[in-house]
């Protein structure tokens, strides 16, 4: 493409759509339908710009052009109560199901190593030595030592705050990192294992594995269900910068980020609600077999939304992405 050439065939238009915005009176109905056939030829010469030409200058003058024009059209538009539930019901789900082929292998997999650590470390004492002290893990691993006590150690509301403020950060790193070829979120994803597998192995050894799970499991299995989740997504937006398949590479991370985004503010409501119960359910004097049941009954009730909820939505078209008339426009790609 000849840039001067395009600029100069296609500049009077870009001029009159810059002219028609300004106007401080009302539009009469020709001025309107002319405003909207000006920003639809606007919004494809931005497109042929950016993937033939691309020019800095140009293009960030076409894309607020653009953006003013489509304003214009559109109108604005405030969230509402039904974008809310729309997110919750077809938006959320349906990106976690979109993604359960990257999430569910990494919790069978981040699970299976957590446990072949918590072995390793019981079945090695020179291991548990280089964690900590004697004394140290004593004070761990004995009744009513530090691994009981964690979960009381504070005021319910504050210890849930602080919990799922921990959690919700760690997720939205998995989630956000996950442009960088994934390769952050394994390490993140590495250190929660690790953390889990150090509990298991030491008070594994100390012959009271059953009260650490039923000390972890009642908050354990949804909170790290999210993690697992954010982490699988974080990898599948690291595999898209490899591999973006059809789409331009571009557009791809858009979709996608906009999607993982998205997913950012549905974990953090999954992470409240495990917050709350190792906050309130897992230091309580519920029966191990009651606290446990919550965990359990929480989680399932999370699979549900996911798979019946998530796989309507997909089914009839959602992919967890904006509504396509909040999209910029794209020109189509050859497969």
């Amino acid at each position: 493409m000849d840039l001067d050439v395009f600029v100069s065939a296609h500049r009077a238009e870009w001029d009159r759509l810059d002219a028609l915005l300004r106007r401080q009176r009302r539009l009469d109905g020709s001025e309107a339908d002319e405003l909207v056939t000006l920003y639809q030829r606007t919004a494809t010469h931005l497109s042929l710009i950016q993937s033939s030409a691309p020019d800095p200058q140009l293009t960030g003058r076409l894309s607020q052009l653009v953006a003013r024009a489509r304003s214009a059209v559109t109108g604005t538009r405030r969230a509402s109560w039904r974008d809310v539930t729309g997110f919750l019901t077809r938006g959320f789900p349906a990106a976690v199901y979109r993604s359960r082929h990257w999430w569910v292998p990494t919790a069978l997999l981040s699970t299976a190593i957590a446990a072949l650590l918590g072995w390793w470390i019981a079945a090695h004492p020179e291991v548990q030595a280089s964690i900590a002290a004697p004394s140290q893990l004593r004070d761990l691993t004995r009744p009513g030592g530090e691994y009981e006590t964690y979960y009381s150690s504070h005021p319910a509301a504050s210890f849930a705050a602080q919990v799922w403020t921990n959690n919700a950060q760690a997720a939205a790193m998995c989630l956000v990192l996950g442009i960088f070829l994934g390769l952050p979120v394994l390490w993140i994803l590495f250190q929660n294992m690790l953390n889990v597998g150090v509990g298991i192995g030491l008070m594994s050894s100390a012959g009271r594995l059953d009260t650490f799970l039923g000390l972890i499991l009642p908050h354990g299995l949804l909170e790290l269900t999210a993690v697992f989740v954010a982490a699988g997504t974080g990898l599948r937006l690291g595999w898209t910068v490899i591999d973006p398949g059809p789409r331009s590479r571009r557009t791809a991370l858009e979709e996608e980020g906009r999607a993982a985004l998205g997913m950012a503010v549905g974990l953090a409501l999954v992470l409240f609600i495990s917050g709350a119960i190792e906050g309130f359910v897992t230091p309580s004097g519920l029966p191990t077999w009651a606290r446990i049941g919550i965990g359990i009954a929480a989680e399932l009730a999370f699979l549900l939304y996911v798979y019946v909820l998530g796989g309507r939505a997909v089914r009839s078209g959602d992919t967890g992405d904006v509504d396509a008339s909040e999209r910029s426009a794209t020109l189509p790609t050859a497969a």
